[in-house]
């Protein structure tokens, strides 16, 4: 299909939302307030033509009111802007039933929502027209799909066959979906003659996609089954738009299977991390990105996305040379991240669990940055734990397919609530402490987490910290005191409570305390975690 048959279409990859998450018992809807303000505004900037949001939309499957006017409300609004279709699958964190119940009201503010996997897959296929009637594109709008819905168990049934099966299940589904799209889209092409899109969604784990500490990223099947490769998704999908994992990054160095990662900081872990949404065009919106400026209402203009444009023939030649540079990569890692420093995990089959650090910008994507250099679209360097001071947010060109006419480009979020993680002994907190405060807005404030690994051991840490922060616009949320001698002379803080700690720590903690022999605790985590998983996945809502 030529490249002048496609038409302009502009579509935002959003997703993992988590409405309703507390950090450590704090509230945080003024922050998801201000995000959804801001993406309302972003939609409009941008004229979004079509929104996508890719999973766990709640945090928890019985969400609270709160949590439901902000999401009842957003979609109000954003059904009255230029913003014609909106998508929304759910993730492992929603109630299937929740989500779908009021589908048939939303679908006539052109909002579609698929929580439960269908059992007619051409409900999960649909054709979305422009306000004149004609097809933009087509969604193949893939919810999670839980267990039940891509296998059958048996009895007696061994780890690596029930991991050979959800894979299998999985793949079917999209193999099926696929066919169903092909099959419209061959039909809509004969009839518009030209090329229309193919959307697919999905909130999965992909092989070697990357998480980070204490992000609240739940292992989808039992015993960590289930993570798909880049090669399950037919070539027929113009874009993939993924949710689930939280750190943005592309799938098996397929620069179309996209993770938008989530729009806040759900842990201290991602504190340094550099949040966005993707926005993806196709045909002539291209040129609608040029020399625009996205100004939220709820952020300073200092935070403004600014764009740098290039002339076509440099930005061909350019994109031409990237492309098979990115062809030839085998990293598990995006070279196109968003540059911070923080520790990951790599969930690689043959390094299963094993800590890496990303580089920060200057390091990893030193050479992707000088082969992109008129046609990046450059973002500032992320706010670091000792310097939260707002820098100007700038958009950054991610991929451009000459053959599809799509690029694919990532709009950075403004932080709403200032985190940092601080660790040393207690001097180099106490200057870090200060440090963070300096660059603080006036009208700004910090929530920190404290991890003591001095030498020392401090009997009263919680008191010296507070002594440090007292008077200053910061509140402490989270203390840990890393010294090992400290847990062998049981002098841990005694403010410790369940909520820092999660199901499996509490469980090992308990087979310790009861002298479990070591034969024995294979089968009872094995059990437990079949537990856990069916209490995680029981759709409270559901009859």
């Amino acid at each position: 299909m030529p490249v002048s048959a496609v038409t302009p279409l502009t579509i935002l990859h959003t997703s993992d939302w988590h409405l309703g998450r507390r950090l450590y018992g704090r509230m945080r809807y003024e922050e998801f307030e201000a995000f959804l303000s801001w993406l309302q505004d972003t939609i409009s900037a941008q004229q979004v033509d079509v929104l996508i949001v890719a999973g766990d939309i709640f945090d928890t499957m019985t969400p609270s009111n709160k949590a439901q006017a902000l999401y009842y409300e957003f979609l109000g609004t954003v059904s009255k802007s230029c913003c014609q279709h909106v998508i929304i699958v759910a993730g492992n964190h929603d109630s299937p039933t929740f989500l779908d119940a009021p589908s048939n009201i939303l679908k006539f503010l052109n909002v579609h929502v698929i929580g439960t996997a269908c059992e007619d897959l051409n409900d999960e296929v649909m054709v979305l027209d422009d306000t004149d009637g004609n097809p933009h594109c087509i969604i193949a709008a893939v919810p999670y799909l839980r267990d039940r819905d891509v296998r059958s168990s048996s009895v007696g049934e061994s780890g690596q066959t029930k991991d050979a099966n959800v894979i299998a299940g999985i793949c079917a589904h999209y193999d099926n979906v696929a066919d169903i799209a092909k099959t419209k889209q061959a039909e809509l092409a004969k009839a518009h003659k030209r090329h229309i899109p193919i959307i697919a969604t999905g909130h999965l784990f992909a092989a070697g996609g990357t998480t980070t500490d204490d992000d609240g990223v739940r292992e989808l099947y039992v015993g960590s089954l289930g993570k798909v490769s880049a090669d399950m998704f037919d070539d027929c999908f113009d874009y993939v738009a993924l949710g689930h994992l939280h750190v943005p990054q592309r799938v098996g160095g397929r620069e179309s299977i996209r993770y938008s990662g989530s729009p806040i900081a759900m842990g201290f872990g991602e504190a340094r991390q550099q949040k966005q949404v993707l926005l993806i065009q196709f045909g002539a919106a291209a040129d609608k990105f040029k020399n625009k400026e996205v100004v939220s209402k709820t952020i300073p203009d200092s935070t403004a996305l600014q764009i740098q444009t290039t002339t076509d023939d440099t930005f061909e030649k350019s994109v031409e040379k990237i492309n098979k540079k990115v062809a030839s990569q085998t990293t598990t890692f995006m070279d196109d991240l968003f540059g911070f420093e923080e520790s990951v995990k790599s969930y690689e089959s043959e390094e299963s669990d094993k800590k890496v650090k990303i580089h920060t910008k200057e390091n990893a994507i030193e050479n992707h940055d000088q082969e992109m250099n008129q046609t990046s679209i450059a973002l500032a360097t992320s706010h670091s734990a000792s310097n939260l001071t707002p820098s100007k947010l700038t958009s950054k060109l991610l991929h451009h397919d000459v053959v599809r006419q799509m690029q694919v480009i990532s709009l950075p979020i403004p932080k709403f609530q200032r985190l940092a993680q601080i660790s040393g002994d207690l001097d180099t907190i106490h200057q870090t402490i200060n440090k963070t405060i300096h660059s603080l807005a006036d009208t700004e404030s910090v929530w920190l987490e404290i991890i003591y690994t001095g030498e020392d051991i401090v009997s009263e840490l919680r008191e010296h910290i507070q002594a440090m922060v007292e008077g200053l616009p910061c509140e402490v949320l989270k203390i840990k005191n890393t010294r090992i001698y400290n847990k062998v002379l049981n002098q841990q803080q005694t403010s410790e409570t369940l909520q820092d700690l999660n199901e499996q720590e509490v469980f090992e903690r308990c087979l310790i305390t009861y002298n479990v022999p070591d034969e024995q605790k294979s089968t009872l985590r094995d059990a437990y975690e079949q537990i856990v998983y069916n209490l995680r996945h029981e759709d409270t809502r559901a009859e």
